[in-house]
């Protein structure tokens, strides 16, 4: 858990649920991964157990806790729609973020097939029949046009706020399809092994998120570490979030 994170789009970060599996080539380089592997084995360690997933229900009931409205991160360090997350867990998630309606919930997953799948009952969890909460914003990962299938998924989601986060970004993106999508995040990769961000490939991303009313946000060139390559484009930064987003955060 962390009530002010360094990620630059979100204000803090929930972990319901750790741990994860590789599903495509923007896992490679997992951040989540080599940080929770460095401590197994470690006793009483949260990540004892590495990056092998694990449910925690004990933390369930934190952001109702959390009074100061923040833009949360939900499962920074894993996919709520993981396979081997039981169907239970997930809509209990969700009623919490239903709960905690002063914060804004920013769940990404790399699973909108799954995700797609539980809308009816998440929908029922959330009594949006007659809308989905604003503050529960929904995206998905798309590093390579090849995962731009991922947006299709998302599209069949009632979320109030739908976003991309294309990051690692690791090719070029101009054909993705921008309509219904209300946000797009950006990035290169960053860590050992990092692979290079090509400036023309955020360029397109930009480009269409103006020419589309997207909101769009620039977080890093990457590098060695997350900060090393700055965070300009062209001569200034992209901070842009969704019109629809209710107001949260510092």
């Amino acid at each position: 858990m962390s009530l002010q994170s360094t990620i630059e789009w979100t204000d803090a970060t929930w972990n319901p649920v750790t741990g994860c599996t590789e599903v495509s080539a923007g896992c490679d380089h997992c951040y989540a991964r080599t940080f929770a592997e460095r401590w197994r084995g470690t006793p009483g360690h949260p990540y004892e157990q590495g990056f092998d997933l694990r449910l925690w229900p004990q933390r369930l009931a934190y952001p109702l806790r959390w009074k100061k409205p923040r833009r949360i991160f939900t499962n920074s360090m894993s996919d709520l729609f993981h396979r081997d997350v039981p169907d239970d867990f997930i809509l209990a998630v969700f009623a919490v973020m239903a709960r905690a309606d002063w914060h804004i919930f920013q769940v990404l997953t790399k699973r909108p097939s799954r995700l797609a799948r539980l809308v009816p009952r998440i929908s029922e969890r959330l009594h949006a029949a007659s809308g989905w909460p604003a503050h529960i914003w929904l995206g998905v990962s798309v590093e390579t046009i090849q995962y731009a299938w991922r947006v299709e998924r998302l599209r069949h989601v009632p979320a109030a706020v739908r976003f991309i986060s294309a990051e690692p970004l690791l090719g070029s993106l101009h054909a993705l399809d921008l309509a219904d999508i209300d946000w797009l995040i950006a990035g290169g990769e960053s860590g050992p092994g990092h692979r290079p961000c090509d400036p023309a490939w955020i360029r397109e991303l930009r480009d269409a998120c103006v020419l589309s009313g997207v909101a769009f946000f620039f977080k890093q060139w990457g590098g060695r570490s997350p900060k090393s390559g700055g965070r300009e484009l062209d001569g200034r930064t992209w901070d842009e979030f969704p019109a629809l987003a209710p107001a949260a955060g510092p």
